[in-house]
């Protein structure tokens, strides 16, 4: 007689570990970007969202309206025609990917030039929430950015964080470092420690992850070029594509 194969029962705790590690996956990452899964981000929010395409037809460039450059200070030209916005986590590898390949092509051709002007906007997700609150790295990091800003200082600081990326909430945005890199700058560290402890700009930062939802961010990095929204870490000629569009469409 053939003998049955023999079973291995999952225990409970067993069974509540894998659980945790599918609740985990809820964060996707797909094509070059991260984002929440299942109804995402975006579920429920409002904002001018594309027409359904028919089916079989190719898809048009999802454009959003009251997409705006917030209020972190901007580069390029501030009458330029064209405004290109980028949602973006200090923690994202992709976002990091963003601003090493594709930025700096940007703005040689495009910032520098005067013919766009160019915004950074929070999305600080990926950080995970514990019950103490330096535990989020990524709220930690946009708030100390927009410490830097106090000191004139936003874009020096953004740079030297994404130069600084570490693995996710494993220390390299621990408002310590935070602190130190603002040394390491020669900031004014002690108006900028007391902003970081004192989480001066939290509500800012969620602010500003909040009105990228209500314009469909659902993950980062995600650009809009004058509404027209680029998703992931695409390469430059995807968003050379969507910039000289806009700027025939601009004359």
């Amino acid at each position: 007689m053939a003998q049955s194969e023999p079973t291995f029962p999952i225990s409970t705790p067993a069974a509540i570990l894998i659980g945790a590690v599918l609740v985990s996956f809820a964060i996707l990452i797909s094509n070059g970007v991260i984002k929440l899964g299942g109804a995402g981000l975006g579920a429920g929010t409002t904002g001018s969202a594309p027409t359904q395409q028919q089916a079989g037809a190719t898809p048009a460039p999802s454009v959003y309206q009251n997409v705006t450059a917030g209020n972190l200070p901007t580069l390029g030209n501030n009458n330029a025609k064209v405004l290109v916005v980028e949602w973006a986590d200090y923690q994202c590898p992709f976002c990091e990917q963003f601003f090493t390949q594709v930025e700096p092509q940007i703005k040689k051709d495009y910032i520098d030039t005067g013919k766009i002007k160019f915004a950074f906007r929070d999305f600080p997700f990926l950080g995970q929430p514990t019950s103490d609150p330096a535990g989020d790295e990524s709220a930690n990091a946009a708030n100390a950015a927009r410490c830097a800003n106090e000191q004139g200082k936003f874009w020096q600081y953004h740079d030297y964080l994404y130069s600084h990326q570490g693995q996710e909430d494993q220390g390299a945005f621990s408002k310590d470092n935070l602190k130190k890199f603002a040394s390491d700058l020669g900031f004014n560290t002690d108006q900028f420690n007391q902003c970081i402890d004192s989480n001066k700009y939290a509500k800012d930062a969620t602010d500003d992850m909040n009105a990228g939802k209500a314009v469909g961010v659902s993950g980062t990095p995600t650009v809009y070029v004058n509404g027209t929204q680029i998703v992931g870490a695409e390469p430059y000629s995807a968003f050379k594509d969507a910039i000289d569009k806009a700027l025939a469409s601009a004359k």
